[in-house]
């Protein structure tokens, strides 16, 4: 028949299908890979995995934006020409920060500052016409809904009252994510880590058009605290929490230049994955001498090599200390504050892995949390300082954190 499909165009439909898988496969992370080697169904039930999460968070905000946000009375309202004067104070500063401004009913960009396109190394054109979130590495989506909704976004003030912009700085939270720069030499598309602050206002648009909601966002770009302008021996200092049974808890913002990991990368993840081989079993003891010294001061314990998000391994220094459940008494999370002795042989953090990792021997790993976990299960020993002595442990690092937010900020 006249409609049947002829043998050229199954041979062109074949071959678009084959370079579409080949594509693919070429964006399907290492660590899912096997021998080094994307398999098509690995690489076909990952991109269906990144098209699902895309959806669901599309249809989440869509749900969050309208059923049950009243409007909000405190946002600023802005024009364009206004958001111009507003931008260039903040970002003459600074060669690596940009601004954009996006809509919180349509997610596309309302306003991005000149410099913009440059540092995301796209067009104009495409950046003005963008749903911000499609410029994100989609495993940092669930992170920019969760702090860009607009009951979670201060407000943005434009006043000069000192006790007005105190009480604004501790409402702003910031947070971390991958946008978009480009492609690498090898095609592949790049991304860039970034520190997200967002507020929130109203944008005029021309005479006539209605207000809308829109979220400020002020991007500054992390670089590698290894690399010029380093940051100082004495400052490569972070803190983390992990639970008894070895997940991240927290991490500290301190952690992104000095690792190449975002917050959200290591949270929910196992420490032990993190460690080079030959320093896991060494927790173990650790976490022993955790439990026998529950609730004082913190104790050093022998260096660990720590794995970066690029492949290579820093060493820490690090203090260990723990927070005791004042009702069960028993160790409810363990606080560490790490300080590099050696950095990374490539000082960029935040480059793509250069060279194989050793495969991580996960089912050795879970043997060793397991036997970690079950040291916990026991009540603090009894000569314990006690609950108060491990709250107020804690609050030292969370004032420390505090404090060097707002120095940052200031």
């Amino acid at each position: 028949s006249q409609y049947e499909p002829t043998d050229s165009w199954r041979d062109q439909t074949h071959r678009e299908m084959m370079q579409t898988v080949q594509e693919m496969k070429k964006r399907l992370p290492s660590e899912k890979r096997s021998r080094s080697k994307a398999s098509t169904v690995a690489a076909l039930n990952y991109a269906l995995n990144c098209v699902k999460q895309v959806q669901a968070n599309s249809e989440y905000y869509k749900l969050l934006m309208c059923n049950g946000v009243e409007e909000r009375s405190d946002a600023t309202v802005c024009t364009l020409e206004e958001l111009e004067c507003i931008t260039s104070e903040h970002t003459l500063k600074n060669t690596d920060t940009f601004v954009v401004v996006f809509s919180l009913a349509t997610g596309r960009v309302v306003y991005a500052s000149e410099q913009a396109h440059s540092i995301l190394n796209c067009k104009r054109k495409f950046l003005d016409s963008a749903r911000f979130v499609e410029m994100l590495f989609h495993q940092d989506v669930n992170v920019f809904y969760s702090y860009t909704a607009q009951p979670h976004l201060p407000p943005w003030n434009v006043g000069t009252d000192h006790a007005t912009v105190l009480f604004e700085c501790a409402q702003v939270k910031s947070f971390f994510c991958r946008i978009r720069g480009g492609k690498d030499r090898e095609g592949e598309m790049r991304y860039n880590p970034f520190r997200i602050t967002p507020y929130l206002l109203k944008v005029q648009g021309a005479a006539g058009d209605e207000e809308q909601p829109c979220c400020l966002a002020l991007a500054e770009r992390i670089i590698s605290g290894y690399e010029a302008p380093r940051i100082p021996m004495d400052k490569r200092i972070f803190t983390t929490t992990h639970s008894p049974g070895c997940v991240f808890l927290e991490v500290d913002d301190r952690a992104v230049p000095l690792l190449g990991y975002l917050p959200q990368d290591l949270i929910g993840t196992s420490l032990l994955t993190c460690l080079h081989p030959e320093d896991r079993t060494n927790m173990l003891a650790m976490h022993r001498k955790i439990l026998k010294y529950a609730g004082q001061p913190p104790f050093e314990h022998s260096p660990i090599r720590f794995h970066c998000q690029n492949g290579d391994y820093v060493t820490l220094d690090t203090s260990w200390s723990s927070f005791i459940n004042p009702w069960s008494r028993k160790v409810a999370f363990i606080i560490g504050r790490h300080k590099v002795r050696t950095g990374p042989l490539n000082e960029d953090v935040f480059s793509a892995r250069s060279k194989e990792d050793v495969p991580v021997m996960y089912e050795e790993i879970r043997e060793l949390q397991a036997m970690i976990y079950k040291l916990f299960l026991q009540v603090s020993p009894r000569d314990a300082r006690g609950p108060r002595w491990s709250v107020k442990t804690h609050l030292h690092f969370i004032c420390a954190a505090t404090d060097l937010k707002r120095d940052r900020r200031v």
